[in-house]
């Protein structure tokens, strides 16, 4: 019998129960398809990433177990950046400095999941449509933004000037951006771009902003702020 006789067979039975026991039939019917789409864009994702996990990156890309070298400061936090959030993870990160006490701290930011793009430019944003992709506002215009609005935006568009990407990285903040992330995002807007996958991976990486470290995934820059004594923040989502 193939499957699709042997469902009908189970449907037919349970026309013949309580309508309790049909709900049960269907709900494990949903239970199951929702698994196998789970299995299916699990596998699309996969199949967009590009060997990135394997720790490949071009030779002008900095060596990442050296990014935070440069950390300092009695005070140390990390800013977990897992979604835009606004641009809070950036927020949380100027007042952690402003709060500190003057040259006693440091901070880093990783900017992974679906905060990554913060760390490209304006024209990686444009072109990719990754504002109306993400339904990303931008706080200037209060629409969708069509550039990185968190990059040297106009006074008074974010709540403190200071908190923008730019300005933060100015200040000394050491800031890593996911490659997974990276590769995954770039893979699935490319689209957008009529472009393809590995064309919108090269562009993004070279779309990544000076003084950001592309790492290896965000979790482990992560791990790797916290093994430096950094405490943790969640940047909000």
């Amino acid at each position: 019998m193939s499957r699709r006789e042997r469902l009908m067979s189970m449907n037919n039975e349970v026309e013949h129960e309580s309508p309790r026991g049909r709900r049960a039939f269907l709900g494990q019917l949903a239970v199951g398809a929702a698994a196998g789409a789970g299995v299916l864009a699990l596998s699309n994702v996969a199949n967009a990433m590009p060997n990135i996990v394997s720790g490949e990156r071009g030779a002008e890309a900095a060596d990442p177990e050296h990014w935070l070298d440069a950390l300092k400061g009695k005070h140390k936090q990390l800013v977990d950046a897992y979604a835009p959030n606004d641009g809070w993870p950036l927020g949380f990160t100027h007042t952690f400095l402003a709060t500190a006490g003057k040259d006693t701290a440091g901070a880093v930011i990783v900017l992974r999941h679906a905060a990554m793009p913060i760390a490209l430019n304006d024209s990686v944003w444009a072109k990719y449509k990754i504002g109306p992709s993400l339904k990303v506002t931008d706080p200037a215009t209060k629409e969708i933004a069509t550039k990185n609005p968190f990059l040297k935006p106009p006074h008074g568009a974010l709540l403190v000037d200071d908190m923008s990407i730019d300005r933060l990285l100015a200040r000394g903040v050491i800031a890593g951006a996911c490659s997974v992330a990276l590769a995954v995002f770039s893979g699935m807007f490319a689209a957008n771009a009529g472009v393809t996958p590995d064309q919108a991976k090269a562009e993004w990486t070279a779309g990544i902003l000076p003084g950001i470290t592309l790492l290896p995934s965000g979790v482990w820059g992560v791990n790797r702020a916290q093994e430096k004594g950094c405490t943790y923040v969640a940047g909000g989502g």
